[in-house]
């Protein structure tokens, strides 16, 4: 993939995140300015706030310079209640404040926290008794009385702080108070956030489409992983007998580097109907034993372009989608890249993550090569309409059940854009989903309502107990090796169909080892 692709589905895939980000952003203030309809305010619980002092006062609201009460950028309101007394509540400057009340005993709230109920305080002393703070004229709002009291006050330039005293300037000051904020400005925000969202995310559309689009190279032609050039990369060609006993000869030729037993169950075939979706990974023979340690950290220049392919790969399948929709056929260019997206990733996943199969460096690539670890899937002429509209969060949801049980997830409905695509790569390959249409900042990148990780997985375990086996005994444990493979390859297929790649169920079964056998058709020879 030239680097021109890269940076236009990098920018595109930056903008789509900003515009969803702004999306985020307006929805909730969407739902601030539901809160406050009317004469709402957005408050804090009431709680009784009891000093020993002669104030309770707030600390520095500051007010950036050029907001005017006029311009009725927001509103703070102020309510309490002394059970026992009458309650003053004035907003001053912190100059006006500092000099009210300099050398008089005060309490700064400086901190809440509810349920339960805390409050942090920071006490000034001072040895005089202030003037009732009725009598002062420096407050720009106040209020004084039995009963319950309310402070209104319109933002404005300046440092700000809200003080609370018994109206008789005596100590001792206890009250419910509870503080509120209104602002006109949220609705008008919030379309704001919402026509931005509109621009960014459909010039990130744009530029991503563009960036797939653009010197793609034409379907078909790629090199099989055993150097075939069927309709899924596999070829049915018999390993020769010279080969499976001469590793090192099978490796000069290209061919993957087979025992006699490994070669006879990829050449003979399976009965079945072979999934169009084909997920392969050969183990290379001589794995270091501590490489694996460190694979993690070497891989991330391609965790990192990965984050951003992925959103692409989303922007892809939601795109297809809706041309499925119209037309019954996902389109090729758009087939081709996200293809080419799980490919790059299950390469990844191959030699760092979750399976630890092959020390050789993954290529920086979308198409098919001669690397150990491959995935295909055949295009399909034509798709059903109505399938796409429940087939990625309905249907799909008994396999990914199942696939979340072995790769430890809870319920999933799905993370779609990680490096992995919808995978937790943490544990060694856990499964998070399939496909999504929400946004998480905070985990990596796209992820839907469900998912949660129960420690580490039966996929991460499995790999973590070959890579201890590797470093102490030089040897991937090949059966390891094949259930781990059987449990990918499942993975995989759900991805596919859940990435409406296909409208073919995926089956409920395990097919172990490096290829499935229902992939290949049988053959007459066998290796013996």
């Amino acid at each position: 993939m030239n680097a021109g692709r890269i940076v236009l589905i990098v920018i595109g895939s930056l903008l789509v995140l900003a515009g969803l980000t702004a999306g985020a952003g307006a929805a909730a203030l969407g739902i601030l300015a539901a809160a406050q309809r009317g004469d709402g305010y957005l408050s804090i619980p009431e709680e009784t706030y009891s000093v020993g002092s002669y104030a309770l006062t707030s600390e520095s609201i500051d007010v950036d310079p050029g907001v005017r009460a006029e311009d009725n950028v927001g509103t703070v309101q102020v309510r309490g209640t002394d059970p026992d007394g009458e309650l003053f509540i004035g907003i001053a400057s912190e100059d006006d404040v500092d000099r009210y009340l300099a050398g008089v005993a005060r309490t700064e709230l400086e901190g809440v926290t509810f349920d339960p109920f805390s409050a942090e305080y920071r006490e000034t002393p001072g040895t005089s008794a202030p003037a009732p703070p009725g009598e002062q004229d420096f407050w720009a709002a106040s209020s004084a009385g039995s009963g319950t009291q309310e402070l209104d006050w319109q933002l404005e330039q300046g440092e700000w702080i809200i003080v609370v005293m018994n109206a008789d300037a005596s100590p001792q000051v206890t009250a419910d108070l509870q503080v509120g904020v209104r602002s006109d400005l949220l609705v008008p925000l919030a379309w704001w956030l919402v026509v931005g969202a509109v621009v960014l995310v459909l010039g990130g559309v744009a530029l991503i489409l563009a960036g797939i689009l653009t010197g793609r190279k034409p379907a078909g032609g790629y090199p099989g992983p055993s150097g075939g050039h069927g309709p899924y990369g596999y070829a049915a060609a018999p390993v020769s007998a010279s080969a499976a006993a001469s590793p090192d000869a099978a490796q000069q030729s290209g061919a993957p580097v087979l025992s006699g037993a490994r070669a006879a169950q990829l050449t003979a075939g399976g009965g079945g109907t072979p999934y169009p979706a084909r997920l392969y990974g050969e183990l290379d023979p001589g794995l270091s034993r501590w490489l694996w340690l460190v694979k993690w950290f070497l891989a991330i220049p391609h965790f990192i372009l990965l984050a951003f392919l992925w959103v692409a790969f989303w922007v892809a399948t939601v795109v297809a989608g809706f041309a499925i929709l119209i037309t019954a056929r996902y389109p090729r260019a758009l087939f081709d890249f996200n293809v080419g997206v799980v490919r790059w990733s299950w390469r990844v996943a191959f030699y760092a993550t979750s399976v630890l199969g092959t020390d050789r460096y993954p290529p920086f690539s979308l198409d098919r090569t001669d690397y150990p670890a491959d995935f295909d899937v055949a295009y399909p002429e034509r798709l059903s309409r109505g399938l796409v509209l429940v087939k990625w969060w309905l249907l799909v949801l008994p396999q990914a059940l199942i696939v979340g049980a072995f790769s430890g997830s809870g319920y999933v409905v799905v993370r779609q854009a990680g490096p992995f695509g919808g995978w937790d790569r943490s544990t060694g390959g856990g499964w998070d989903g399939a496909v999504n249409w929400a946004t998480d900042p905070a985990g990596e990148g796209l992820r839907s309502v469900g998912g949660w990780t129960a420690g580490i997985s039966l996929l991460g375990l499995l790999v973590l107990v070959a890579a201890v086996a590797l470093l102490f005994t030089g040897h991937y444990p090949r059966p390891i090796f094949d259930f781990v493979m059987g449990l990918q390859r499942w993975s995989y297929r759900v991805l596919a169909y859940a990435a409406l790649m296909r409208d073919e169920y995926p089956p409920f079964r395990l097919d172990q080892g490096p290829v499935d056998s229902h992939d290949l058709p049988p053959v007459r020879s066998r290796v013996p």
